[in-house]
């Protein structure tokens, strides 16, 4: 079974747009763990243009009442974003290689251009407790050098099978991820994904295996306004359900 961790940083873009706490984001949070969801994602960037800093510390409280719930955080390793992992102490802690002023995340690590500044991370998450994943394109020579880098897991990064679903490069696209997430496995590296999955896409992606977690938040978000929360998570759950793991 493939854990759904939800990602709420569209319900803090929501709330920041008007200037006070609405929609709460701790409270989507709670309702979405209550319904079922096994993990919670956010990714604070420094300008605090939707995650805030107060959000991660509200949050681990907040999930302090669910003890079989993930809570994962996903950044580049700034100084500053190592000091609140430190505090705030998630399960897991998701290294991105985004500049600041990125919209979103669009590229993995370039992991022997930046190894000595992941092994350094990943050893200082390890020594705190803290599982450690790398956000990766789909790529077999790139994985191999996961071991090196330190890292617990890898989260593939999903947009290209996204804009590849539906069409004739579906099938060599989604081999890529396939080959990737199988030798991580060989090599004793768990494998996320996350990034544009849906879910009209997402049963069809977790068929490569060997995928043991997905973050998604956006097109959970808006198909929530569409459908409503229940019914979506359930849907969600359902595929996760499915997954091979």
């Amino acid at each position: 079974m493939t854990r759904l961790s939800v990602n709420v940083n569209k319900i803090a873009l929501l709330r920041n747009s008007r200037g006070r706490d609405y929609p709460s984001v701790t409270s989507f949070a709670r309702r979405v763990v209550e319904l079922g969801v096994r993990g919670v994602t956010v990714h604070p960037r420094p300008d605090e243009r939707h995650i805030r800093r107060g959000d991660v510390h509200e949050l681990r409280e907040m999930l302090e009442d669910f003890p079989g719930v993930e809570f994962n955080i996903e950044g580049y390793p700034s100084a500053e974003f190592l000091a609140l992992i430190e505090a705030v102490k998630p399960g897991q802690c998701t290294l991105v290689p985004d500049a600041p002023e990125q919209i979103t995340s669009d590229h993995g690590w370039d992991i022997p251009a930046n190894r000595e500044l992941l092994r350094d991370v990943t050893t200082r998450l390890r020594e705190a407790g803290i599982r450690s994943s790398l956000f990766l394109d789909p790529s077999t020579a790139m994985v191999e050098y996961a071991p090196e880098a330190g890292c617990d897991r890898i989260e593939l990064y999903t947009e290209d099978y996204a804009r590849a679903f539906g069409g004739s490069e579906q099938a060599a696209v989604l081999e890529r991820y396939r080959e990737t997430a199988s030798r991580a496995a060989e090599l004793g590296i768990g494998v996320n994904a996350g990034h544009d999955l849906n879910l009209e896409n997402l049963a069809n992606f977790l068929e490569i295996g060997d995928i043991l977690e997905v973050s998604i938040g956006h097109a959970l978000v808006v198909e929530c306004l569409e459908h409503g929360v229940e019914q979506v998570i359930s849907w969600y759950l359902g595929i996760c359900a499915g997954g091979k793991s």
